[in-house]
């Protein structure tokens, strides 16, 4: 059982290695925007 696990795991490791190489490497999470302060004026309210 030990042989398997260690075949599935390098046959994991070359899938991810393929897929990286075909599609790039694993996305990153986008970074959150920074908040612009925005004027609020009684003018826009009315």
């Amino acid at each position: 059982m030990d042989y398997i696990d260690k075949v599935l795991e390098k046959l994991k490791e070359w899938a991810r290695k393929l897929v990286e190489a075909l599609l790039g490497p694993e996305a990153q999470p986008e970074p959150e925007p920074i908040p612009v302060p925005v004027r609020d004026t009684d003018r826009r309210r009315r």
